[in-house]
């Protein structure tokens, strides 16, 4: 079950984003694939690609609680981040 204290070390395809960009919303959407450096988005219309690098990730976990995670902590490839990931 994805927690806010586990959520780098689960899947994060499937989950709604905020990306965030200097403290301000730069893109919304679901998380539809992930590298190592980018995570790809559908906003409902379109398909973007987000670098991890220089944003902060604000994740809906469906419960009504959200999780920022660090673009920069979980650059790793998605089967490497399960296992590394850092706060």
């Amino acid at each position: 079950m994805r927690t806010a204290e586990n959520l780098g070390n689960h899947e994060l395809i499937g989950l709604k984003v905020t990306v965030l960009r200097d403290e301000r919303a730069e893109y919304e959407g679901v998380v539809i694939d992930e590298t190592m450096n980018t995570f790809r988005l559908f906003n409902g219309t379109k398909r973007i690609m987000v670098p991890k690098e220089g944003r902060d990730f604000l994740f809906n976990l469906g419960n009504g609680e959200s999780v920022l995670l660090k673009g920069t902590g979980i650059m790793f490839r998605p089967e490497d981040r399960t296992k590394k990931v850092r706060k």
